[in-house]
């Protein structure tokens, strides 16, 4: 079959617009026929007209107070000076809070304004006037009164309201029902015994709770393979089933991409690509007056483009709109480039620093749903901008509360796995805590401390002249601030090898063999500066080692290269080795510490992390890790 390459680069805007306009038209966005729901399970529904009360709230005059019912007029002469008694039972009716008012009466006085002369006569000494503590009728609601308007999505609040006005269920905007196709002939239910090339289908049950979250109703298909009768077969299908059809992956224009035929075999696409990075591919379709959507198959991808185009598309057929992101403006820590002409949504950790937020970008593939998992929210480079710099300020459209972001405590430097079980214990210990680890190596961290973007930093910075870690690091980039270190571990380093060392690696002059590919890490990362230490003590040239200049951020990711056979060796921690299963033949214990500068010591961003440090469960977890010894764990090494 011909293959069709995108038709489209709008701007997403662009792109949204004309497909609502479009599906307007053909009253696509129509919610549909009411359905009448009990009051009691409307959360979330959409009211589909509006709702009066049938009863005041409340319905009868009440007591608002605790004490005593009077006739206003009885009271008139009480001061201080001449009291004036009531008779209980004649002048005076005792009455609790909510009580119907005794015939006649039109006040409440107070228990607390109330004196017992003699059981049934009370004193008082201030006359009530009328309606003084009284709840009268629709005082909250008046019978008729409009509780809630059409097209309002109904919240906790409203349920009580209709309740109390006397109304027991309402006509709501159907839930949409939402097909979703997962396709892709290399997919396989989760839980399947995987071979390579086999991929989990997650993507329908993330795209399914995204859509369920928003108030639609999933419906999730099958996995089709990517043939294109079958393909179709399954579209038809699920365009008689459903108000929206959604198909997972095959909307570029590869070989196996059929997304886009087999909608205009039925109906018709309006859009195919759009100048956003990551989502792309995306197909805005129609078949029989309803909206189909090719998303892409890489997670981000997808979720970016459920979020921009089908998000829109449900609301309105529920008969309302996305309500807004909160937003922050932040201080960008490092550079973020971005091609000219496409729309890029970069996703971001976000901390308070001093008086400023700070965004640090994370992982920008299509394909790394962590970053979605990681992300504090997302910066947005408009298509006419090559990015930002340092230090620049961003809008950031929030995944989390401005609050959670002013308790987190931003570390930024070398990584390490210890510090997800930090993150993890600070926690469970500090609900309201959390930790935003960035990993940009021991000199970026410091870097990151020197421009205030951090509370502290990682660092494991050999010094070739002396053998001393990170002091003399600290001075020559932290010269005029007032720190200190406080060890956090120390840790073995060696290389990581293939289980089994097949090519029989042991040690860094083997490193230079033609049969043997490396992976590095990034330039400024604290391992990369130990390599380059070991190999002058060796007098190995880099330039000998095949694979030198393949960086990773990770020593997970050094790990992860061994593991897939990309490289034979890396130099990394042993326990990133025990975490795949690897070979590891150790080198060198290492001093890993945090830099903490002095200003933030006695803040709970840091008081809180040491006292997890000191906890034995904490030190037992990071143990278990393996070539790990924390004799020093929270022990100050150095001030300044």
């Amino acid at each position: 079959m011909k293959r069709t390459v995108y038709l489209d680069d709008l701007p997403w805007e662009a792109a949204l617009e004309k497909y609502l306009s479009y599906l307007n038209d053909l009253g696509a966005l129509n919610p549909g026929r009411p359905e009448l729901v009990p009051a009691e399970e409307a959360l979330g529904r959409v009211a589909a007209a509006p709702v009066y009360a049938r009863i005041s709230s409340p319905h009868y005059h009440a007591s608002a107070m605790d004490g005593l019912a009077v006739r206003s007029y009885d009271t008139y002469g009480a001061f201080e000076i001449s009291p004036k008694k009531l008779r209980v039972g004649r002048e005076a009716f005792p009455v609790d809070t909510g009580d119907p008012l005794p015939e006649g009466c039109d006040a409440v006085i107070m228990i607390e304004d109330v004196h017992y002369v003699q059981p049934d006569l009370i004193e008082i000494i201030h006359a009530a006037p009328p309606w003084q503590h009284v709840r009268f009728v629709g005082e909250d609601i008046v019978a008729t009164e409009m509780i809630i308007p059409a097209n309002h999505l109904v919240r906790p609040v409203d349920i009580g309201a209709l309740l109390a006005g006397g109304v027991d269920s309402l006509y709501v905007h159907p839930r949409p029902r939402v097909a979703l196709m997962p396709t892709g002939t290399e997919l396989v239910q989760p839980g399947t015994d995987l071979k390579p090339g086999d991929i989990i289908e997650y993507n329908s049950r993330m795209l399914g709770a995204m859509v369920e979250s928003w108030g639609g109703k999933a419906l999730r298909k099958e996995i089709t393979a990517d043939d294109f009768a079958s393909l179709k077969a399954t579209l038809a299908s699920s365009v008689d089933e459903a108000d929206i059809v959604l198909i997972n992956a095959g909307s570029s224009s590869g070989s196996e991409d059929f997304t886009a035929d087999a909608i205009r075999a039925l109906g018709s696409v309006l859009v195919h690509g759009v100048a956003t990075k990551p989502g792309k591919p995306v197909i805005l379709g129609e078949i029989k007056g309803k909206p189909v959507i090719g998303v892409p198959g890489y997670p981000v991808s997808a979720y970016m483009g459920l979020d921009l185009f089908v998000k829109p598309v449900i609301f309105r057929k529920m008969g309302t709109v996305p309500p807004p992101l909160d937003t922050a403006e932040a201080t960008v820590s490092r550079k973020m480039v971005s091609s000219v002409g496409v729309e890029e949504f970069v996703r971001v950790k976000l901390g308070q620093v001093g008086d400023k937020v700070v965004a640090t970008p994370i992982a920008r593939g299509a394909g790394v749903l962590m970053s979605l998992v990681r992300a504090d929210g997302v910066i947005r480079i408009p298509r006419l901008s090559e990015g930002y710099n340092a230090g620049d300020t961003a809008t950031v459209e929030l995944f989390r509360t401005p609050r959670e972001i002013r308790e987190t405590t931003v570390i930024i430097g070398s990584h390490d796995n210890s510090l997800d079980v930090l993150a993890n214990f600070l926690r469970l210990k500090y609900p309201e805590a959390t930790l935003s680890s960035a990993h940009v190596g021991s000199l970026g961290g410091l870097t990151a401390l020197r421009r205030g973007e951090a509370h502290c930093a990682g660092t494991h910075l050999l010094d070739e002249e002396t053998g001393e870690y990170n002091i003399n690091y600290v001075k020559r980039i932290l010269p005029d601030r007032k720190v200190a270190l406080v060890n956090l571990v120390y840790r073995e380093q060696g290389l990581i090898l293939a289980r089994g060392n097949p090519k029989g690696i042991h040690e860094l002059a083997d490193l230079r063999r033609d049969d043997v590919s490396f992976v590095n890490r990034q330039r400024g990362a604290g391992t990369r500066i130990l390599l380059d230490y070991l190999l002058g003590e060796k007098d190995i040239a880099a330039d000998l080692i095949r694979g030198y200049d393949h960086e990773e951020y990770t020593h997970m990711a050094v790990a992860v290269a061994v593991k897939a056979g990309a490289a034979d060796a890396g130099l990394g921690i042993r326990a990133a080795a025990i975490a795949l299963d690897l070979d590891f033949v150790s080198i060198v214990e290492e001093r890993y510490d945090l830099c903490i500068p002095l200003k933030y010591m006695d803040t709970p961003y840091i008081q809180r992390l040491l006292a997890v440090m000191a906890l034995p469960e904490f030190q037992a977890e990071v143990k278990k890790l393996g070539g790990y010894d924390l004799r020093d764990c929270g022990k100050v090494m150095w001030r300044s």
